[in-house]
């Protein structure tokens, strides 16, 4: 089923279902509703706001796109501009998988390799961006991705017949917790706390939380490479102190159980990323943050974004699985 127009012309997410899952259910200790953003026609949420944006820049004249990304944000922006008839250029670190490259050259867009880690990668694509008719995409600092990503929780609240009392997501660069936090405001669920899920190793938001401003991790050193933004967006922050955001951060061994546990429980492979929120179910958090107060008791049922697996495939986890001793 495809997502309502906005305004103009379809978007080009499309409504994702939300499911409930007696596996994290029986985990979490309460009910837990899947939103399933790992089958939106580009694997992952991030079509939702870069979609959005690249449809207006094309509004406005845009002739070439450029997006920085290690994954999904390229392979949005790189669906987006297939769609919209227009070229891209997508610059990757080179941490990049071969996968997530075949995949961006398969939508047709040309790929540049440049730095070790987003941010070196990202420097390469602001400077392309200064070539006349170019427009940088970037995959989660703009308010037009946070708008697209927002849209999610209105489907929520039409699929919803109560509102959940918590939603957990994984945050790499804050894009999707500032589109939630919109959304939440949008839809009259500000009250709902949002539980923002890192890996050690890329937990900027975390960090940028317990010093009141933002801080740049030296360097990223998690295997979850889609959370790997050494400094979150300014707006992430500021949705901290508009909602409540829990933050917590889980072992790179705890988001790749979750991975494996998740595929064994609900027949989808999905990327450590988003493996770090479902982590938090696995592992018992939702019920540590009860006993400490950060969360109500009893909780009637919560909500867990299942951001992405668009470059998960099973060699993959195996092969994370021996790098962390997990065999």
């Amino acid at each position: 089923m495809a997502a309502q127009p906005s305004g103009g012309k379809k978007p080009f997410h499309i409504i994702s279902p939300v499911l409930e899952s007696l596996p994290l259910s029986r985990a979490a200790g309460t009910k837990v509703f899947m939103k399933l953003e790992n089958v939106q026609p580009t694997g992952s949420f991030k079509i939702r706001g870069i979609g959005h944006l690249c449809q207006e820049a094309a509004k406005k004249g845009c002739r070439h796109f450029v997006c920085s990304s290690g994954g999904n944000a390229g392979l949005a922006a790189a669906y987006a501009a297939k769609k919209l008839g227009l070229p891209v250029t997508v610059v990757v670190p080179s941490t990049t998988g071969p996968t997530t490259v075949r995949k961006l050259e398969e939508l047709g867009a040309e790929v540049e390799v440049s730095g070790q880690v987003w941010d070196e990668a990202n420097k390469r694509a602001l400077e392309l961006a200064k070539t006349e008719g170019w427009v940088s995409i970037h995959p989660f600092d703009h308010p037009l991705v946070w708008q697209g990503h927002a849209s999610l929780v209105q489907e929520l609240k039409d699929s919803l017949d109560t509102k959940p009392d918590a939603i957990l997501l994984a945050v790499g660069g804050g894009g999707l917790l500032a589109g939630v936090a919109a959304g939440l405001h949008q839809v009259g669920w500000q009250d709902i706390p949002i539980i923002a899920a890192e890996t050690w190793g890329t937990h900027s938001f975390h960090t940028a939380l317990a010093a009141g401003r933002l801080v740049s991790l030296p360097d990223i050193t998690s295997v979850a490479k889609c959370l790997g933004a050494k400094m979150v967006a300014a707006r992430a922050l500021e949705c901290a102190q508009e909602c409540q955001v829990i933050s917590q951060v889980v072992e790179d061994t705890e988001a790749v159980r979750a991975v494996e546990q998740f595929l064994d429980d609900e027949r989808m492979l999905v990327q450590p990323a988003c493996g770090a929120a479902l982590a938090l179910l696995y592992t018992g958090r939702l019920q540590r943050l009860q006993h400490e107060g950060r969360l109500r008791t009893p909780l009637a049922s919560v909500v867990v974004v299942v951001c992405g697996g668009s470059s998960m495939q099973v060699a993959q986890l195996q092969a994370l699985k021996s790098q962390l001793g997990l065999e």
